[in-house]
């Protein structure tokens, strides 16, 4: 439906706590001049003394009914209320898709971060946000770094008390916890407290959630820059070791918003690693035993990134399934079963990074030939972990671990042309 919208421009306006004597003179003009004006019954009560349009309140689920609704009002005068600004985790988003931008007239307020930011003394360009409104609250966890500064964008009035749990279970329960509600209206209230010592009750549904990180002594340091802890991944001990597993992320060079195959997942680590770099990295690892498979989806919850698919053998989940072409895929086991890297290879995008680590002579000696074909480049690491001797040290060598790394470029004619 992007950009049918044949009728007068629909405005979106943003509204804050304060209702409609806290909106602009435009904002106000938008809302009394609507046929039909959307929102949750929250917002249209707002609104309902200074606005004569029909009041439509957003059905349940909300996305697939929104095309129908406004095709049904097409050609009428429509005002979309939204909370704050609503181009910040906002209706605004998902109308511009819908619609086209040049169907929408946006008129936003203050959103709830920058009021709360503005009451805590924070600067909001240098503040995460994290919404869970309709997402996992895990997705707040790697956010959770010493020192560091965190708003969250709270579903509802249970939030604040979920993520107390949070933070006590993942070793940050000596941070302070500020609730903000009501931000800007008559009903504002801000309270504070230790997350470990937290007995707040369930307050009003409209709040937002600051965290002054805090984290235990000799927690481990959970980051988004790849290689974290063996220790993290829970498992039956098939693991890219944290060294490697750096050096591998490195070579598949994530970017915001890109999708990865994980072949062979083992425990996950390099899916969720790959997921960790940026909240809109994706995933789909692919894992042949079900136990495996389970312990895959328990890491990526328990470090965050709990959206990651998981699937069964490749090639038989891609025979005859239609699939998003990634933009890299790692290969991690399995490189010499007939067929990984011909399937592997003809779905990756024109573009797209192939990564595979070999540790058998068999899988290195195909690698061999791959490169050959295929040009890219090979390189070899070898890790040493210090170990004790009796009362001295000693190197244990870890099993080394040999890399092919290739980019798929365009066809050139008939040729598939690839560089490293």
């Amino acid at each position: 439906m992007t950009g049918t919208n044949s009728g007068p421009p629909v405005f979106v306006v943003g509204i804050g706590a304060d209702g409609f004597a806290g909106l602009g003179r435009a904002a106000r003009e938008a809302v009394a001049a609507a046929e039909v004006i959307f929102g949750s019954a929250r917002q249209l009560a707002l609104v309902s003394a200074d606005a004569t349009g029909e009041h439509v309140a957003w059905p349940s689920p909300l996305l697939p009914a929104l095309p129908e609704l406004f095709e049904r009002h097409a050609g009428a005068r429509i005002c979309v209320l939204a909370s704050g600004d609503p181009m910040f985790y906002g209706i605004g988003v998902t109308l511009a898709r819908l619609l086209g931008a040049d169907a929408l007239r946006v008129l936003p307020q203050p959103s709830s971060a920058s009021l709360a930011c503005a009451r805590l003394g924070w600067g909001l360009a240098e503040t995460p946000v994290v919404s869970v409104v309709g997402r996992a609250l895990a997705t707040v966890l790697p956010e959770l770094i010493d020192g560091r500064k965190v708003l969250v964008l709270s579903a509802d009035e249970r939030t604040p008390g979920q993520l107390v749990e949070l933070l006590v279970s993942n070793g940050f329960g000596d941070s302070t916890v500020t609730v903000l509600e009501q931000l800007g209206g008559s009903a504002e209230r801000v309270d504070a407290g230790i997350a470990k010592q937290w007995q707040r009750p369930a307050g009003d549904p409209l709040n937002i959630v600051a965290i002054e990180c805090v984290a235990e002594p000799g927690q481990f340091r959970a980051t988004r820059v790849p290689g974290l802890p063996d220790e993290l991944f829970g498992g039956d001990g098939q693991l890219t070791k944290n060294e490697v597993r750096a050096l591998t992320l490195a070579a598949l060079a994530p970017a915001p918003g890109e999708l990865l195959w994980d072949i062979g997942g083992g425990s996950g680590s390099i899916a969720i690693e790959w997921c960790r770099t940026h909240p809109s990295c994706r995933a789909v690892t692919f894992e042949r035993l079900e136990h495996r498979r389970q312990q895959i989806a328990e890491n990526a919850a328990t470090l965050g990134v709990p959206n990651i698919v998981v699937r069964g053998e490749v090639l038989a989940e891609l025979s005859g399934a239609e699939s998003a072409p990634p933009d890299a895929i790692f290969v991690g086991g399995g490189l010499t079963t007939d067929g990984i890297f011909e399937a592997c290879w003809s779905t990756l995008r024109p573009g797209g990074r192939l990564v595979v680590n070999a540790v058998t002579a068999e899988s290195e000696s195909l690698l061999l030939h791959l490169a050959s074909t295929y040009g890219g480049t090979l390189r070899k690491f070898q890790i040493y972990r210090a170990e004790p001797l009796g009362s001295f040290t000693t190197w244990r060598p870890q099993l080394p671990v040999t890399q092919w790394s290739v980019v798929k470029m365009h066809k050139a004619g008939s040729q598939n042309e690839v560089h490293g």
